[in-house]
């Protein structure tokens, strides 16, 4: 596992929408140019990166300072019923590590798969053994790259708050992903209280080091009674940010913040100001 970020950083999920090319070298150049710090390099549609550019990516990243994170593809199903595409999953997750690895990524986030006719129960269990050798491979490899779980905004999902955490609990090497407005979307999660139960709950079940390394998710969310439909910006939303922002700030967490807003770097730099302003204020 990487060493943890010592301060909040905040960032975008993929290229900013105001840089020159829809690549990730502009992207990370974009990122430094508006003053964000971390860039989350989306493989949500296949790794499609090669090791060279991959290099360069790390190479310019680092003259830069803009720290990087990366989402494996979104096809990814660990429950599903067929074992072909159970093991095509762990193929898809162990190719965006290998390649996350090469760019200098900290952490590669995913999707865990759908219950289907499972319940939670039987779902964990058939989820947990497929990250389990996961894991055993990439530690056999060396690959430093942290996996990353993330809470999940549909009924039909796997990937609830207590989910997530007990699969992190359970298996060394997996870390969460706590995608908020998905959280928001589920379970109604938006209120200073929540958040900060949340965060005490994070602490607890897997120790003051999570708090000190996060890896978040935050944009507003449009949703229905299975939950997610789509995200919104955040002022369009009904997602409270500012008390979310001073949860943050009040629980003393650091680590990385993707903004997954529509308008990905206006979110971005309006959370990071939000956020100073607090810290102006202490």
């Amino acid at each position: 596992m990487t060493s943890a970020v010592r301060k909040l950083l905040f960032g975008t999920a993929g290229v900013p929408h105001s840089a020159d090319l829809d690549s990730t070298l502009s992207g990370i150049k974009q990122t430094a140019a508006v003053g964000l710090d971390c860039l989350e390099v989306e493989f949500v549609r296949g790794v499609k990166m090669g090791d060279d550019t991959a290099r360069a990516v790390k190479k310019k990243a680092e003259e830069l300072g803009v720290a990087l994170s990366a989402h494996a593809p979104y096809f990814v199903n660990l429950n599903s019923l067929e074992e072909g595409k159970r093991l095509s999953s762990q193929k898809y997750i162990l190719s965006a590590a290998r390649t996350a690895m090469i760019l200098g990524a900290r952490s590669l986030v995913f999707h865990a798969g759908y219950y289907g006719h499972s319940k939670s129960e039987e779902a964990f269990e058939v989820i947990k053994k497929a990250l389990k050798e996961i894991l055993s491979i990439l530690k056999s490899e060396r690959n430093t790259v942290t996996l990353r779980i993330e809470t999940m905004g549909k009924s039909s999902q796997f990937g609830t708050l207590d989910e997530v955490l007990f699969l992190c609990k359970e298996l060394e090497g997996l870390a969460p992903c706590l995608d908020f407005c998905h959280m928001h979307a589920r379970e109604k999660f938006s209120r200073y209280a929540d958040f900060e139960r949340i965060l005490k709950k994070l602490r607890k079940k897997l120790g003051q080091g999570a708090i000190e390394d996060v890896h978040f998710h935050v944009s507003g969310v449009e949703y229905g009674n299975k939950g997610e439909l789509k995200h919104l910006n955040l002022r369009d939303s009904d997602f409270r940010f500012e008390e979310w922002t001073q949860a943050l700030k009040d629980m003393g967490v650091k680590g990385m913040v993707i903004c997954e807003s529509p308008n990905l770097e206006t979110d971005a730099l309006m959370l990071k100001n939000l956020y100073r302003q607090i810290e102006w204020k202490k």
